[in-house]
């Protein structure tokens, strides 16, 4: 992890205008890379384990109640989280970001420059998704609607792929967030070190095409509009990992359906820079055992493990996991032993090479938000077991990176300098 201390200004009265300049990452920071199938960070390795929070920005549009921000940073960084995935997307309705196509409410972007700060002071990097594939906050069908209003025949929300009237607003959106000048930072979010990656959608989904081609072409095409704005950061496409037509008798590892993706043919874009998965067996698989669950989720990250190393040969991360309280006979104790054997396997799975590269658990909240509450919340401050468990885990992937980057590191990272060049 970074260290964020604060610049020292002892080297004259030149050197501080040179480092005022918006530009001009402090000395002391770094991006996250890849090279090959592993995250580095300061030129070593970089593992990791993080959390999700998408309600940072709508929260903290409000100034009286960014201190939730602020609290969860505070906690998480205390449990040794180092990497945090929210929203940089409202689209339309209440309290939007992007009002209608090409106008925003500066509110809410300085409620997002101020998630963007608050992670910075706590030495957290934040994945920053784009867009929604679903109603919440907006997504595709907001797109498609702004359309309609527009005069444009769309056929259905899933013409947010193909059609050049809505990737011409989303591009415009990507613009307008990659470029933004951070009013309390006073740095591009282009240019901090703080944002780790971009997402392109969350989870995105194509019900007129189950091949996976539509969305491997429109990834092609915004993950290439991204990286013109932007060659510093990672990029991520926001997939959950079902399988398509690529490989074939992949598809058996899927939960008995498709969603319009392909995780390896979307994933090999080369402007991607590492693939994501996320799980939920308990909704996947409604109604099987906690063990048949389990197995479920053992067979996933093993053949996403297997095809990120041995096919995309690219860094791999479990973006969403969780376990809700609404499950019938849900228990906290049962939450905790699911996560920890979650963990378990994916500090396994690190130690043969780093590939698997780190998780993050949906989804941490400050305590009073139970208007946000959807059974996955973890108030850190009121869960001290499941505290202690990510704790632990964040802590065993920080000694597996620093092993890793030691005398006597694991044969893999004797390969590293033969993985290419660092993204």
């Amino acid at each position: 992890m970074a260290s964020f201390s604060r610049i020292n200004y002892v080297f004259g009265v030149l050197l501080f205008l040179v480092l005022a300049c918006e530009a001009r990452v402090p000395r002391n920071e770094a991006f996250v890379r890849t090279r090959g199938a592993h995250f580095f960070l300061h030129g070593s390795p970089f593992l990791f384990n993080g959390f999700n929070s998408y309600w940072m920005m709508h929260v903290s549009a409000d100034p009286g109640e960014r201190y939730k921000v602020s609290e969860v940073f505070r906690e998480a960084s205390a449990a040794g989280l180092t990497v945090c995935r929210t929203w940089a997307f409202s689209d339309g309705g209440d309290n939007a970001l992007q009002i209608s196509p090409g106008h925003y409410d500066e509110l809410v972007f300085q409620g997002l420059d101020f998630v963007i700060s608050e992670a910075r002071r706590y030495g957290i990097r934040l994945i920053l998704s784009l867009v929604n594939n679903y109603n919440d906050f907006g997504g595709k069908s907001q797109y498609a609607q702004w359309a309609r209003n527009a005069g444009v025949q769309i056929n259905n929300e899933d013409d947010f792929y193909t059609h050049q009237v809505l990737k011409d607003y989303y591009k415009n959106h990507i613009r307008r967030v990659v470029t933004r000048f951070n009013t309390i930072t006073k740095i591009s979010y282009k240019n901090d070190p703080t944002i780790m990656a971009w997402e392109l959608m969350n989870e995105p989904r194509c019900q007129a095409d189950y091949s996976g081609k539509t969305i491997n072409g429109w990834v092609q095409e915004m993950a290439t509009f991204v990286k013109s704005l932007d060659k510093k950061h990672l990029l991520e496409i926001g997939m959950e990992g079902f399988y398509g037509d690529t490989m074939p008798e992949r598809k058996q590892v899927n939960p008995g359906y498709q969603v319009g993706t392909d995780f390896i043919f979307n994933n090999l874009i080369r402007e991607i820079d590492f693939a994501t998965i996320h799980a939920y067996p308990d909704m996947w698989l409604s109604g099987k055992s906690d063990n048949e669950q389990m197995a479920f989720m053992e067979r996933w990250m093993s053949s996403h493990w297997n095809d990120a190393r041995g096919i995309l040969k690219k860094p791999l991360i479990i973006a969403e996991f969780g376990k809700s309280s609404k499950d019938p006979g849900y228990s906290l104790t049962a939450r905790d032993l699911y996560m920890g054997d979650v963990y378990r396997d994916i500090y396994r799975f690190a130690r043969t090479g780093g590939t698997m590269s780190g998780s993050l658990v949906w989804q941490l909240m400050a305590q009073g938000m139970d208007s946000y509450h959807d059974g996955y919340e973890i108030v850190l401050s009121q869960n001290p077991s499941t505290a202690g468990i990510m704790s632990r885990q964040s802590h065993a992937m920080t000694a597996l990176s620093r092993l890793f980057n030691g005398p006597h590191a694991h044969p893999a990272r004797q390969n590293h300098n033969k993985l290419g060049k660092t993204r």
